[in-house]
């Protein structure tokens, strides 16, 4: 500190310009994301993107229902409590299957751009999917973070509901922490529906923890519920389950 205040002082009574200089920063980022500045004082809306586990596991039964019923019946009434005006979209996996390993760990796909007005057509989307395949989460995010969010300027909030781990060869806990070396837009909220597997659940709190998001364990359809209104600010009913970090 005395070095850097005898520093200024030299600089002032000088009158050295570089000491009043801003320096010259060098910015490196992917070439396939490129971040512009947001220069007006009114900071865009967050835009909110659902990526929802679609994988075969969810045909399992979690106690008169499935999974896949619970989830569904849950989104569909949490969208109905959203404003028309928020900006939202759907991604989901594991809602088709291949012939491949590489087919199956692919199988992800944005069913509804994320758009204002756009509750009741995910509404609608929901109804036509079914639970096939396995649970590519990694390439899931991969693509929401890089191609589904068209505005570089905007917060960005992805909440993904799952009932189990990464089944493919990737680890979603690596991706992110290389992501958050260079980006800071990008929060994950994780609902994990009803997940035994200490592995699948650590790798999920990993996502949540290192974007600096919530995790949740629901294992009721109250507590996914809740869980949603929670990461959605909405009125809750009763008070869910949350992991702290």
């Amino acid at each position: 500190m005395k070095k850097l205040f005898l520093f200024f002082i030299i600089c002032l009574f000088s009158g050295v310009n570089p000491c009043f200089s801003a320096p010259n920063y060098t910015y490196s980022t992917p070439g396939n994301y490129n971040f512009s500045e947001n220069t007006t004082n009114n900071a865009p809306e967050e835009k909110i993107l659902f990526i929802v586990d679609f994988s075969n596991s969810m045909n399992e039964r979690l106690g008169h229902r499935t999974k896949l019923d619970i989830a569904m019946s849950t989104l569909k009434d949490i969208l109905q409590q959203m404003p028309k005006n928020a900006h939202v979209g759907l991604r989901v996996y594991g809602h088709r299957t291949g012939f491949t390993p590489k087919q199956s760990c692919t199988a992800s796909q944005l069913i509804s751009p994320i758009q204002q007005n756009n509750t009741a057509n995910i509404y609608a989307k929901l109804s036509s999917i079914n639970a096939v395949g396995w649970t590519p989460i990694t390439y899931s995010l991969k693509q929401a973070a890089f191609f589904d969010f068209v505005d570089n300027e905007s917060k960005k909030r992805i909440i993904l509901i799952s009932d189990g781990g990464e089944n493919c060869d990737e680890s979603p806990c690596d991706f992110v922490i290389e992501l958050m070396k260079y980006r800071d837009d990008i929060r994950i909220d994780v609902i994990a529906l009803s997940i035994g597997d200490e592995d699948a659940n650590n790798q999920l709190k990993c996502v949540s923890l290192v974007t600096s998001g919530k995790f949740y364990n629901a294992n009721t359809a109250a507590e996914l519920k809740n869980s949603l209104q929670d990461s959605l600010n909405l009125q809750k009913d009763v008070q869910g389950v949350i992991i702290n970090k």
